[in-house]
């Protein structure tokens, strides 16, 4: 058996500029984090060698590629030419939850497939193989920065460049100041899912519009400014432009908040939430804030209707968890 894990990210600033009708005409940028909460993905061999058993929410039996329903399944097994495989997947965090679930699960699944077949790759090749299959092969409307976070993990900030190179850079920051920033954020589940999709296409199409565009450059500039003061260690400027950047991701698509949802924030707000955002492309999933330790049981209390989900921040991006000798 060979397991591998892809982890969960929380995008603090400039979410839409990964999207290609934006960075291949203004270049765009984003900063998140991988957290601590991953999708794991396990394959071994079926005893019947002309079979292929696929178990995630749902249990697929099938002799042909084409018949999987699976999208992201069929479209990677028939690349690799892989049968006579079981692979199971699951997750610590559902989907549609505003976490880039569709595209860690990708990162995840190539990650397998590559190291079943006995191919070292790389982090940026596995980022840049999992947009090829969701954005060129499948026609997704949406971003980079998901598969590159998966891929690579940790807090880190994304130029998305025109042509579609991507550079990867790290936050430095001492490590009280990470501590710091790790312990100030706090994420609300507001229950039910989206679809990431559909909001994104709303985006796309906004983005080619002058004043639409003006506020995507705008967010990258908050991103730019939000790197420069977390390596100067000025965590605490991370409330006050999550909470800007929020102000103008809300103008980009009608789907992205809801009356309940702006309620939900004005009230952690109010109860001392220096700023935050809706994690994802909107509609649904988590609130994340950034909250000084002085205000968080205030904060708590504001919002005790919601599961409150405690996480660390992850380092290591898409790993290997396990390969058995069999593999080897």
């Amino acid at each position: 058996m060979i397991i591998t894990r892809a982890p969960f990210r929380v995008s603090f600033c400039g979410g839409g500029s990964d999207l290609p009708c934006f960075y291949e005409k203004y270049g765009g940028c984003v900063l998140s984090t991988t957290i601590r909460k991953y999708m794991y993905l396990t394959i071994h061999n079926y005893f019947y060698k002309d079979q292929i058993v696929l178990k995630y929410s749902k249990t697929e039996i099938v002799k042909d590629y084409s018949e999987i329903e699976h999208k992201i399944f069929k479209q990677c097994l028939s690349d690799f030419e892989i049968k006579g495989v079981e692979i199971s997947s699951m997750a610590d965090i559902p989907a549609g939850t505003g976490l880039g679930s569709s595209s860690t699960f990708t990162v995840a699944l190539l990650h397998l497939l590559y190291t079943y077949k006995g191919d070292y790759v790389s982090k940026y090749k596995l980022a840049k193989d999992a947009c090829e299959v969701e954005i060129e092969k499948l026609g997704e409307p949406i971003g980079k920065q998901d598969q590159f976070a998966a891929a690579f993990g940790g807090l880190k900030y994304y130029e998305f460049l025109p042509g579609g190179f991507v550079n990867v850079s790290p936050i430095i920051m001492t490590s009280d100041s990470y501590s710091k920033l790790e312990e100030n954020l706090m994420m609300f589940y507001l229950g039910g899912t989206h679809s990431a999709s559909k909001i994104l296409k709303e985006q796309s199409k906004n983005i080619t519009q002058i004043k639409k565009a003006t506020v995507q450059q705008k967010m990258c500039n908050l991103t730019r400014i939000l790197k420069d003061e977390l390596q100067k260690n000025n965590v605490d400027a991370m409330g006050e432009l999550l909470h800007e950047n929020w102000l103008l991701k809300k103008s980009l698509a009608s789907g992205i908040s809801t009356p309940i949802i702006d309620d939900i924030y004005d009230r952690a707000i109010k109860a001392g939430a220096s700023g935050g955002k809706l994690l994802g492309a909107g509609g649904a999933g988590f609130l994340l804030f950034y909250v000084p330790q002085d205000k968080h049981t205030s904060v708590r209390e504001a919002l005790s209707n919601f599961r409150e989900m405690n996480f660390e921040m992850d380092n290591s991006g898409a790993s290997i968890v396990q390969v058995d000798r069999d593999f080897v």
